[in-house]
């Protein structure tokens, strides 16, 4: 039992959790010092979001083994485990895994509406929707080229702007909290980006539309340059705005980390089958750098 728990756990990908308690995070953090910040409420909204980033991930390898595109030959299965792929674990037990940790997630997301009004609930259902159909049901909009964007939406302004809200109950920070989605939300673009600047030729092979297909790996890398350029850019630009206080320019202690990733990524032939968790980790390193910078502003504005 405790091996099929472990198994189960690895295939939700825990190490992509990282993203998800970032931008929950940064959202809580505007609020903190708001007299109706909840402790308990931003712990649990944190849980919850998590909660769905892992059955996220279990219903795409889900659809994605039962649609026919992922097989044993496909560069998913080549850098991480992928237990559907090996027999270890059967579509069944994956969906009912899945259904599990949406249940769950769903009697988070009641529990705070009943306690923060029924806003919650859109937030809620919008993440809902947005994490089943990506590779699911009839709309399957990851295949059409549209993961990018709405990786975007749910990690940077959806996440955010729901966890400030459960957090306090207020929007006093709505300003603020939608500029500070846009680097994480590109962070977490970037990081999808990077799988399907990688499977380029198997995502033509098996038919599958995404934004390497559409437009080729020399555009496709370049649309990823220019979205980091973006990323730092606006942690500049957002410094004067007040979203980003000025120990944000600590960020930038990563872009020794980046350029050498595009470097690898523009020269080489083959994108290497770890850009997409090399762009992740750097993107961590980024938020925690940014959510540090925040803290340390909350603190000397107590003292």
């Amino acid at each position: 039992m405790a091996g099929k728990a472990k198994i189960l756990f690895l295939q939700s990908r825990p190490w992509s959790f990282s993203m998800t308690a970032i931008s929950v995070i940064l959202g809580a953090l505007t609020v903190l010092l708001q007299p109706s910040f909840n402790w308990f409420y931003f712990i649990l909204v944190l849980i919850g979001m998590v909660l769905v980033h892992a059955a996220t991930n279990v219903i795409n390898d889900y659809f994605d083994v039962k649609n026919g595109v992922d097989k044993p030959d496909s560069p998913t299965a080549q850098y991480r485990p992928h237990f559907l792929l090996d027999g270890t674990l059967t579509l069944k037990q994956a969906l009912r895994f899945a259904l599990i940790l949406y249940a769950v997630a769903a009697a988070i997301g009641i529990y705070l509406t009943v306690m923060r009004g029924w806003i919650i609930l859109v937030f809620a259902g919008t993440g809902g929707l947005f994490s089943f159909f990506y590779a699911g049901g009839p709309v399957r909009y990851k295949y059409k080229a549209l993961g990018e964007l709405a990786v975007f939406l749910m990690w940077g302004p959806l996440m955010l702007i729901a966890s400030m809200y459960a957090a306090s109950g207020t929007w006093d920070a709505l300003s603020r909290v939608l500029l500070l989605s846009v680097p994480q939300g590109l962070w977490v673009t970037l990081v999808i980006l990077a799988n399907n600047l990688k499977d380029v030729d198997y995502d033509s092979r098996v038919g599958v539309s995404t934004a390497g297909t559409v437009l080729g790996r020399k555009y496709a890398f370049w649309l990823y340059l220019s979205l980091v350029v973006i990323i730092f850019a606006v942690t500049i630009l957002e410094i004067p705005l007040k979203a980003i206080p000025i120990w944000g320019l600590s960020t930038f202690a990563v872009v020794p980390l980046t350029v050498k990733l595009l470097l690898e990524l523009g020269r080489s032939e083959k994108v290497p089958p770890d850009a997409d968790p090399k762009t992740a980790r750097i993107g961590m390193f980024y938020g925690i750098l940014l959510i540090l910078s925040i803290v340390i502003d909350e603190i000397l504005l107590i003292i």
